[in-house]
């Protein structure tokens, strides 16, 4: 591989600062960084129950660390997602993003969004999506569910 190619194919992948730092912006001001902290904490409260005998200090060092631990995964996930956009989206689209993102209509929307989900998974009952694709093919085509 030529050095003209590997400098094109790094240039891809390395947006400029400010697509970047907007990128950052609008993943750390979506939907998913709502809830993924509302994620981590239902887990961690999981994780906290499964040791009803611990000692309040112990439950309350296993919480700070599954803190620790979901900020970071949390961070990570952010740049990941931030660095997507801008590498996918126009500085405009960026911009206009971002100005959404950081309005009150979208953070009222951002606030009522981990309930909004929580009531629609609740409505819903178990859902599995794979399953229920493959009874319906199977229900299409006479195939039996069980052998295929």
């Amino acid at each position: 591989m030529n050095a003209s190619l590997i400098s094109q194919a790094l240039a891809q992948a390395i947006p400029n600062p400010e697509a970047e730092e907007l990128g950052m912006r609008l993943a750390r001001t979506g939907a998913l960084a709502e809830l993924l902290p509302a994620v981590a904490a239902k887990e961690r409260e999981e994780l906290v129950a499964e040791h009803p005998d611990w000692s309040d200090a112990d439950k309350a060092a296993l919480r700070a660390t599954a803190d620790e631990v979901a900020h970071a995964a949390i961070n990570k996930i952010s740049a990941a997602i931030g660095n997507e956009y801008a590498l996918n989206l126009s500085m405009d689209d960026l911009h206009a993003l971002v100005a959404f993102n950081e309005s009150p209509l979208a953070k009222r929307w951002r606030e009522i969004t981990p309930s909004a989900v929580a009531q629609a998974m609740t409505a819903a009952g178990d859902v599995d999506f794979k399953d229920e694709a493959w009874a319906a093919y199977c229900a299409k085509t006479g195939k039996d569910a069980a052998t295929g």
